[in-house]
């Protein structure tokens, strides 16, 4: 399979090469024959990536040890699931995956029957194809995963431990359909550009792409705290890691476009600011992958150092120069000539919104950055901990929960005073009756943490407030029921209550992170069998150690028979993992979930066969309304993004019927 792999990787190129001359003399010579014949070509690099990740899975699956790639990331007793997930365990496969993403989407894109967009289609497909251009020269020249070795080994090293987890098939591929997801909207503002059609066609046609590849990008990053939070061993699910500062990046930025983009479809404004943000988030995704591959930075996400790292580090600049000569060419037709009629205003809000999200880009960016820099200047590597970020990032996240209550009750262009007494009065009023409660009753006393979760309760307030007139207006017209008013209100105005709906999953995560990083509580206790720990109300009696065998791994399980308040609760089982392929013992923690809080137990060593434990005990309050929460953003931009009926935005009409 090495062979057909190579081969397609190879053709791929040439197709490649042939689309990106294709596109560019046919849009020179406005030839349609050229023009199709690109956008065959589009489709022909399809089914090639295809072929090649086809035939790294088979050589994954099969065991094919003379691949180097196969012999190095899985093994004869590694189960299947991981097998097919070591496609991307690794530099050359993840760069697979990221170009055959990348070249489906672009059939996707090359195969849209708009009318609208045919001419910026084009030009984002050649875009795109440029971009493709970068990875498979990467994969046919320095990093090949079919690379042979020249000899077939008995066996593979295997995967690493800590990946052999559901968390291997969900955070990675979500992460990169978002990152590869970002290619289009990126592409379609050059083409924009380009073509001079600066309005809000570019952004209609790419809103849903956005969405989509923002969705995946939240699903990962949740994802991969769930899988360190019950892999890494320490009770936490995000440390300010370089990795994980990568993701969220252009999480940020592009959480900031789009809500700014909908002051452009409604006011023509933002022009500059708005392509300036998507180039950012696409060249964010490229610092991201740079990062992992460069070793400037040290991570437990990191792929190592490689010279690939280097390769994106001059694509990434090259991208920058690019993108801003284009945009600096561009200037003049991106000034919209409009003002802000009033600060108290939705458009307002959203500006603000959007310079607090860029705030926290920037801070988040200088932080990761920071110790390379300082390495590279002075000689000394520093360390900026998670103190510093949170000390930044907190109260901007707080201003930013605020915010969102505040865009939900605020109109377009200006908002009298008695428009303001009217919308604010009671959800304040509520507001601050709920933070008195809270800090009374429940002892909420770190200011930050009654902040957060005052302006979640005011957030929730305000959306049900949105629901409640929506419903209420629909009923009195056309003397719906309750339900039915509900849904046909959701129905045809999805774009608008998707988006409370998110904003809903937002504060279920706030108070998330809020209960599970100001209230979190651990010990450390060794124990002999037989004996009792008690710790907040849990009584956890150690009944000794069980040895498990299976033809990947030797576990070592700690079973604990848990009560809580004096009742029976629970059984778990801590454990030490010790794999056949790998030198190091792997933890494998155990925890109990609930509402209130998680119950979660370390298995951290032993003596005398197991006559005495130690035994890490950590309870994490509210941690699990962060992973809930991402269900309920999954409903949200789900119901977002779906087709609906409603008109098109005044900017867009005035741009479609303009004579060309």
């Amino acid at each position: 399979m090495a062979g057909v792999g190579s081969i397609a990787l190879l053709i791929s190129l040439a197709v490649v090469i042939y689309t990106v001359i294709a596109y560019i003399l046919g849009l020179m010579q406005k030839n349609k024959r050229l023009l199709k014949s690109a956008e065959n070509g589009i489709f022909a690099n399809a089914i090639l990536s295809t072929v090649a990740s086809a035939a790294l899975l088979y050589a994954l699956i099969t065991g094919d040890f003379s691949i180097e790639y196969v012999a190095h990331y899985t093994n004869q007793t590694l189960p299947l699931f991981y097998k097919i997930s070591a496609f991307w365990a690794g530099n050359s496969g993840s760069i697979l995956l990221w170009y055959w993403v990348l070249s489906i989407y672009a059939a996707i894109i090359s195969q849209s029957k708009k009318a609208q967009g045919a001419e910026l289609k084009q030009y984002a497909s050649l875009v795109m194809m440029l971009i493709s251009l970068f990875f498979v020269v990467m994969l046919n020249f320095e990093t090949d995963p079919f690379t042979t070795l020249g000899y077939m080994p008995q066996d593979g090293q295997g995967m690493n431990p800590m990946l052999q987890n559901i968390g291997m098939v969900i955070h990675p591929v979500t992460l990169y359909l978002g990152y590869v997801g970002f290619t289009v909207p990126f592409a379609y503002a050059l083409a924009a550009l380009f073509l001079k059609k600066t309005g809000a066609t570019w952004i209609k046609l790419t809103r849903r792409w956005t969405l989509v590849a923002w969705l995946f990008l939240s699903i990962g990053m949740i994802s991969g705290g769930e899988w360190a939070y019950v892999e890494l061993g320490w009770g936490g699910y995000w440390a300010w890691d370089p990795v994980e500062n990568a993701s969220l990046l252009p999480w940020l930025t592009s959480t900031a476009f789009f809500h700014s983009v909908m002051i452009q479809e409604r006011k023509g404004m933002l022009k500059i600011w708005n392509v300036l943000l998507i180039i950012t988030t696409f060249i964010l995704n490229i610092f991201g992958t740079f990062l992992t591959r460069s070793g400037v930075i040290s991570s437990v996400h990191a792929f190592g150092n490689s010279r690939i790292g280097l390769y994106f580090f001059y694509f990434m600049w090259f991208l920058i120069v690019s993108s801003l000569a284009l945009v600096f060419s561009r200037l003049k037709i991106l000034k919209s000539g409009k003002e802000f009629e009033a600060i108290l205003s939705k458009e307002s809000s959203f500006l603000l919104n959007n310079l607090l999200l860029i705030g926290a880009t920037f801070a988040v960016f200088w932080g990761t950055i920071y110790p390379a820099i300082s390495e590279l200047v002075t000689g000394v590597k520093v360390t900026v901990g998670q103190a510093f970020f949170n000390q930044v990032t907190v109260p901007i996240g707080i201003l930013l929960v605020f915010l969102i209550g505040v865009c939900h009750l605020v109109a377009w262009r200006k908002s009298s005073a008695e428009n303001l007494k009217k919308n604010f009065l009671l959800p304040s009023i509520l507001s601050l009756i709920f933070a008195i409660a809270v800090y009374t009753i429940l002892g909420v006393n770190k200011l930050y943490s009654l902040l957060a979760v005052t302006g979640a309760f005011f957030v929730f307030l305000t959306t049900i407030l949105e629901f409640y007139k929506g419903i209420k207006a629909r009923m009195k017209m056309t003397d719906e029921g309750v339900i039915t008013a509900l849904g046909r209100l959701v129905s045809r105005n999805r774009r608008r209550y998707g988006g409370y709906i998110v904003h809903l999953s937002v504060i279920i995560m706030i108070i998330g992170i809020t209960g599970s990083s100001a209230y979190k509580k651990q010990t450390e206790v060794t124990v002999k069998k037989g004996e009792v720990i008690e710790f907040e109300g849990y009584s956890m009696k150690y009944n000794g150690l069980r040895i498990n065998e299976d033809p990947n791994k030797t576990t070592v399980y700690a079973d604990l028979n848990i009560k809580k308040n004096g009742k029976p609760y629970t059984k778990l089982t801590p454990a030490k993992q010790y794999f056949k392929t790998w030198e190091e013992p792997v933890t494998e923690v155990d925890f109990e979930s609930g509402i209130k809080e998680d119950l979660y137990l370390i298995l951290a060593g032993w003596s005398e066969s197991g006559k005495q434990a130690i035994f890490q005990v950590v309870v994490n309050p509210l941690v699990s309304w962060l992973f809930f929460g991402v269900n309920v953003l999954v409903i949200g931009t789900l119901i977002a993004v779906w087709p609906d009926e409603r008109k098109q935005s005044i900017e867009l009409m005035k741009e479609l019927h303009k004579k060309v």
